[in-house]
């Protein structure tokens, strides 16, 4: 997924065949993260402006020319901004779900080239299969996405991305379950948030089950998801107000030891900049 088809892991692996997942910002001012090999990325959500996405896509290293598709979670602007004009500018398709290309075109946020897709059906982007799945939030017909790949050596790997939700639900569980890699949200602290200067109303939004989910719950929901395959936690959506990424850290990494899986890499997406590529 990089400019260097040579480029190897851990010095000695070569990268082809491997995925690799970048988050380039995840945040309430803006969201995307790419999946992909080094001929061919994925880009979920859009939610910073073409020049700034390319940026930071420069700053990880990463060819804007191996990015194949966008895949689009929800409607809200931090995920949406710069979907239409990063679309146009790539030449790739936007696949979304029909509710939210009705809202997003009448908001002039779709590229020339759309293609929609069903929340529970499976949909082929070679070399990638994608599930979209519906997640509890406040947005029209929001998803996750599980994305799947066959490496070169005969190994399925899985990544599973929520981004926003409420609560994870049966469905939701049910489809991060296992995977070799999971990008989850941990949008805030519970005290935090109600000590805030936040209006009410947006208090009782995000704090509610179909708003953003908290570290507790975040955390509390790694034991059912971590199986024996995975190997990488990301977590994502931080609030920049009413979170604290050393109390993230903290709870997660206490959690993973509870559980036994000390093993597994825990990062924690920033929103200034992009995380160092994640290579599976």
């Amino acid at each position: 997924m990089g400019m260097d088809m040579g480029m190897t892991l851990d010095g000695d692996v070569n990268l082809d065949g491997r995925v690799g997942i970048t988050i380039l910002g995840s945040g309430s001012r803006g969201n995307a993260v790419l999946v992909g090999t080094v001929e061919s990325a994925l880009l979920i959500d859009a939610g910073f402006s073409r020049k700034e996405i390319l940026a930071r896509l420069a700053t990880a290293g990463l060819d804007p020319c191996v990015v194949k598709a966008l895949l689009i979670t929800h409607d809200h602007g931090d995920h949406v901004s710069g979907a239409r004009v990063l679309a146009d500018h790539l030449d790739i398709p936007t696949y979304l779900n029909a509710a939210t290309l009705k809202h997003l075109g009448k908001r002039n946020l779709v590229g020339a080239k759309t293609t929609v897709f069903d929340s529970g059906s499976t949909f082929s982007l070679h070399p990638f299969e994608v599930r979209p799945f519906s997640v509890p939030h406040d947005a029209l017909e929001p998803v996750g996405f599980l994305i799947s790949h066959t490496r070169s050596d005969g190994m399925t790997v899985k990544i599973g991305i929520a981004t926003d939700l409420g609560h994870v639900s049966m469905l939701v569980s049910a489809r991060l379950a296992d995977c070799d890699a999971l990008v989850l949200e941990c949008n805030h602290d519970v005290k935090l948030l109600r000590t805030s200067d936040r209006s009410l109303n947006l208090k009782r939004r995000i704090g509610g089950r179909f708003g953003h989910l908290n570290n507790v719950d975040a955390v509390e929901a790694l034991a059912g998801l971590v199986g024996a395959k995975t190997r990488h936690v990301c977590l994502c959506h931080l609030s920049g107000d009413c979170n604290d990424r050393g109390i993230v850290e903290e709870l997660a990494s206490a959690k993973l030891a509870e559980i036994g899986r000390s093993d597994i890499t825990l990062s924690i997406a920033e929103q200034n900049a992009p995380l160092e590529t994640i290579w599976l």
